[in-house]
């Protein structure tokens, strides 16, 4: 089940809804887990069984570490929760792809193979699995406790809005929400708010988009222009920034409608003048994952310069091969930790120093380049691909299929992508407290504002805002209703 489809939109979320407001505070939690499964289960209830037993494992684990004697005993629970927890990840995401390179090693010498079989990947399973391990390690670090009670547990673990595409929450984020929170009319408004916005995100950018960089892509080497290849990898640019944070957006909504707060995951990263800065703001959960529970525990920056410099390749490394097991994605992420390395010298002082066009279009050029390994099938194509960017193309213009892609509803989502790319329209995108007057001066008010006046502002606002949540929604369904391409790109990560 997905947050753009009719059956979520129209049948799930509100019966999930209403009977949470309805039950008492004490079944909540037992409600949303319940939900939480069955939504996973719609889509693939053969691996259902695969996260419960993770739950219940994790569980054991952070009970037996708490009434451990001491830390070596805590560690060594800890060693082993961690290590099962990667396994499992490792068996069902990256066990063909390492016995098929292994075999192209050993058949000339051995003359034989390894059976190799691909073993289908559980949806979420790496997002699942840092959950995991993000709770049993903020329990051994002291930053959080033990739940006593399983359902708890499987809570946090399942919890539908963030279960199958982040954003990756660390358990000490949302310990206490688990236990304890409370909702609001204005909370629970921005949370409708937030996830509409999202799914218009998703729905008329980066699906629409989507389209383009699927055909850019998929047309042959040999008549792959320049033109088509930059028209491709610029939708897709716009598209997987736009369908990773309208999920996100649609999870941070979704989360505060039942009186959760989970963290920002994006900040409008292709306004980044360094590869540095884009990774704060791109995918912010994941790379704060990384960095509080494998950069610093090799050391982080406390280590010498060498040190450093190998902790953020190893660390970028692990992250591409996170996003899924291929060379591409491994290549993806070494290139992106070879230029954090590289920003730590001279050349990053250099970058700090220029003006800030020349950063930044350095940096989407960058990103750009990386995201072809992302996106291409694999790395010939990839290079292939790059090669027809920078003037290794035999032909010149658009295919006949390509053409059709070129009319008012390409251009008209290119153009608010590029647009909603920057914090022009944050009003649209951030805190609700923020957006409640547009008048964000420390100074006092000028005195012809009258308290009158203000209050008939905000009514404006708060009447803007809600004719475009119904509109936005309104366009979604329409959209939703005429197209089957509704791709989740972070899906099968």
């Amino acid at each position: 089940m997905v947050f753009s489809s009719a059956v979520f939109l129209y049948f799930f979320l509100p019966i999930v809804l209403g009977l949470y407001y309805v039950l008492a505070h004490r079944f909540r939690n037992l409600l949303l887990l319940v939900a939480s499964l069955i939504f996973y289960a719609w889509g693939e209830p053969e691996y259902l069984t695969l996260m419960i037993l993770s739950i219940l494992f994790n569980w054991t684990i952070g009970l037996a570490m708490a009434r451990a004697p001491g830390r070596r005993s805590e560690f060594a629970i800890l060693s082993v929760g961690v290590t099962v927890d990667v396994l499992v990840l490792i068996y069902y995401k990256y066990a063909f792809f390492l016995v098929s390179n292994l075999n192209e090693i050993i058949a000339p010498f051995l003359h034989r193979t390894i059976p190799a079989h691909q073993i289908p990947l559980p949806i979420g399973i790496s997002f699942f699995t840092f959950h995991a391990i993000s709770y049993i390690v903020d329990i051994y670090r002291r930053e959080a406790q033990a739940l006593r009670n399983p359902l708890n547990m499987g809570l946090y673990i399942s919890l539908f809005p963030q279960l199958i595409a982040g954003p990756i929450i660390r358990y000490h984020d949302v310990a206490d929400q688990i236990l304890h929170r409370s909702n609001t009319l204005e909370r629970f408004s921005s949370g409708v708010e937030r996830f509409v916005y999202g799914l218009g995100k998703k729905v008329l950018i980066a699906n629409v988009l989507g389209q383009v960089a699927d055909q850019a892509f998929s047309t042959p080497a040999g008549s792959l222009s320049a033109g088509t290849a930059w028209l491709g990898i610029v939708c897709y640019t716009l598209q997987i920034y736009f369908d990773f944070s309208g999920y996100s957006d649609m999870a941070i909504g979704l989360a505060r409608m039942f009186g959760f707060e989970l963290t920002e995951n994006f900040n409008y990263p292709y306004i980044s003048r360094s590869v540095r800065e884009f990774w704060r703001r791109w995918h912010i959960s994941l790379s704060t994952w990384f960095r509080d529970y494998v950069y610093i525990p090799l050391g982080g920056n406390r280590a010498s310069s060498m040190r450093v410099r190998i902790n953020l390749f190893v660390v970028f490394l692990l992250c591409g091969l996170w996003h899924g097991a291929s060379w591409n994605f491994a290549f993806w992420g070494a290139f992106h930790g070879g230029l954090l390395v590289l920003e730590r010298g001279p050349f990053g002082k250099t970058i700090d120093r220029v003006p800030r066009l020349i950063g930044s279009a350095y940096t989407l050029l960058m990103v750009a380049i990386g995201w072809v390994f992302f996106r291409a099938a694999d790395f010939h194509e990839a290079l292939v691909y790059l090669r027809a960017m920078f003037g290794g193309a035999a032909v010149r213009g658009f295919t006949p299929q390509m053409a059709l892609f070129l009319n008012s509803q390409t251009y008209v989502a290119l153009a608010f992508g590029i647009l909603l790319s920057t914090p022009v329209v944050t009003f649209l995108a951030r805190d609700w407290k923020s957006r409640r007057f547009p008048y964000h001066s420390n100074e006092p008010l000028p005195a012809v504002i009258t308290s009158l006046a203000v209050d008939q502002m905000q009514a404006t606002v708060l009447s803007t805002r809600t004719v475009a949540v119904i509109v936005i929604l309104l366009m979604c369904s329409a959209q939703l209703a005429a197209s089957t391409y509704n791709p989740f790109i972070y899906f099968r990560f």
